[in-house]
């Protein structure tokens, strides 16, 4: 019996994510069917992705038309994500535009494939009740949430412990002094993965570690002081599940995003793809785990400490980050700045406990704008 594609839309289809989600239905034709695109402001990337694909609705962020797109036809990033005969979702925008689109998926009963972590860091909450009112799921792409994810599939008992691994980004071999005159390239040379730039910066940091246990904790409803995050430099050992008898799980592979967003398109199934790279335990030696050295990772500690104040903390917390690394990538302020200013972007935040997502929304982006306010007021 032929099995009909998997039809999909996709949120953020020119970024990293959402390049390499292509990637996977490129390799898988027969899989998949692309009935939406999102994108931001690379208009011409889209056309061309509009004309491979041909999806019928498309987005663009400013508006304008891609080129050669007569038969597909505009729609919002809510019309998008609600499409009557949407199988699938995948949420791979940046920033907080794909919230409320992911969320209203959720509600209408479409599995969503999650990337961005911030969305979950933001309004878990809110996700999960989503999927609960839905009776559907939320599938995690990011590599490390991924990991956990497969290792409790078809397991009975709730895990004891979650153990997720850092590679410790492009600086895990200096000292805090030498972080002090490193460059936004410097910074962007990841050791191991091949990321976007934001999050990128963000491994550098070691934020996006905590983000990712407050992640976790919202995914796999598991309490902060069951999560531990351990040094893994090797970056093949993607995330270890502890269970009540003391037997430990682990999801392995070679650090390529791939694996993980194929794992979220074809659940429940598994698929042949040969275009991506596979594991080999001899070519790739050992593999070692270290304690975390939170000296070094300011900006870690910072954010869990946050995340557990609750209400908008955490939505102010990622409108901190994401101006901070902005401000940082483009040279106005210091690799080791980014956590005092992250510090002084929260310090003025009027907390909201039991927010609303245009208030979750909000908070994020008034964060943002008083980070980037502060720091041209410093300049002038």
């Amino acid at each position: 019996m032929k099995r009909s594609p998997k039809r999909v839309v996709l949120l953020g289809s020119t970024g990293s994510v959402g390049t390499q989600t292509l990637d996977v239905i490129r390799a898988l034709p027969d899989r998949f069917q692309v009935l939406g695109l999102a994108a931001g402001r690379n208009v011409d990337l889209l056309a061309s992705q509009i004309a491979e694909f041909r999806p019928y609705r498309y987005y663009a962020a400013d508006g304008r038309e891609p080129e050669n797109a007569e038969d597909c036809r505009p729609a919002s990033l809510m019309e998008l994500a609600t499409l009557n005969d949407v199988d699938l979702v995948v949420a791979a925008m940046s920033g907080a535009d794909a919230l409320e689109p992911a969320i209203a998926a959720l509600r209408a009963g479409i599995p969503v494939a999650l990337a961005n972590k911030e969305l979950v860091v933001m309004a878990g909450e809110h996700l999960r009740a989503a999927a609960k009112h839905g009776n559907t799921e939320i599938l995690p792409v990011d590599s490390e949430p991924s990991a956990i994810w497969q290792c409790i599939r078809g397991e009975q008992e709730e895990p004891k412990r979650l153990i997720i691994t850092a590679s410790g980004g492009a600086f895990r071999d200096k000292s805090w002094d030498a972080l002090r005159t490193v460059t936004p390239e410097e910074a962007l040379e990841h050791p191991t993965w091949q990321m976007g730039r934001k999050i990128t910066i963000d491994s550098a940091t070691l934020i996006n570690k905590a983000l990712e246990v407050i992640e976790a904790h919202w995914l796999f409803d598991i309490p902060y002081e069951q999560i531990d995050v351990v040094m893994h430099k090797q970056s093949i050992v993607h995330s270890m599940v502890e269970f009540q008898d003391g037997s430990v799980k682990a999801q392995l592979g070679p650090p390529d995003l791939r694996y993980p967003i194929q794992c979220a398109l074809t659940h429940p199934e598994r698929v042949e793809n040969g275009t991506l790279p596979r594991f080999n335990p001899i070519e790739t030696g050992s593999l070692t785990f270290e304690e975390l050295d939170s000296t070094l990772y300011p900006c870690f500690d910072l954010a869990l400490e946050v995340a557990h104040r609750g209400g908008t903390w955490r939505a102010a917390l990622v409108g901190a980050d994401e101006a901070a690394v902005e401000l940082f990538l483009d040279g106005t302020i210091g690799f080791t700045d980014i956590g005092p200013v992250i510090e002084q972007g929260l310090a003025a935040h009027e907390p909201i406990m039991e927010p609303s997502l245009r208030q979750i929304t909000e908070a994020a982006a008034e964060t943002a704008a008083r980070v980037r306010a502060g720091i041209s007021v410093l300049k002038g």
